[in-house]
């Protein structure tokens, strides 16, 4: 089932995320319907708050990428309590980002290129592993989500400044995607 996308303003999007249960009930249903959502919005990924609901939970897909960047061909994957453990600082790169939670709003966004998380699949074996470049970015997207952040978070004061006025437009309802949302009902 395709699910609305919660967009910015929504206070989901700024609450922390709980672990889940490993046998949580409808855990496979749920990750089944992000991934039918990711692929109808179009997107590479998805966190659970970004459908109205503050657990742990995260889908990538890199596969739509992959003419671009083939070492991503068949990357389709769920993640079960993500967390950072660890960034590797030593390099950085800066690139610019987008999210289905902030329609028609990109900013350049400097990450590392090179972090340490721990994650559970969705088979429900563990991984505690290193992942550098794309996926790296990704996943640090996605898991900021979990933590009550969005990539906006990341930039300048002086850019949020400058792009203020897009973003109450985003908050109000005020702009076009391709794909359901849910906007915060306003006061």
């Amino acid at each position: 089932m395709i699910l609305p996308i919660y967009i910015y303003g929504q206070p989901v999007l700024r609450k922390v995320a709980e672990d889940i249960p490993a046998d949580m009930p409808g855990l496979e249903e749920l990750i089944q319907d992000m991934f039918e959502t990711l692929t109808e919005s179009e997107g590479v990924g998805l966190a659970a708050p970004q459908v109205g609901k503050a657990i742990r939970v995260v889908v990538i897909d890199l596969d739509v990428i992959s003419d671009d960047l083939p070492e991503y061909k068949g990357f389709r994957k769920a993640f079960i309590n993500p967390h950072i453990v660890e960034y590797d600082d030593a390099k950085t790169d800066t690139m610019e980002e987008g999210c289905l939670s902030l329609p028609a709003i990109h900013e350049n966004v400097t990450r590392p290129t090179r972090i340490h998380v721990r994650y559970l699949d969705d088979q429900l074996q563990e991984h505690d592993e290193w992942v550098e470049g794309y996926l790296a970015r990704v996943m640090q997207h996605e898991f900021d989500h979990l933590d009550g952040k969005v990539f906006i978070d990341r930039i300048s004061p002086l850019r949020k400044q400058l792009i203020k006025n897009k973003l109450r437009a985003v908050q109000q309802g005020r702009f076009r995607c391709g794909y359901r949302t849910k906007v915060a009902t306003r006061k």
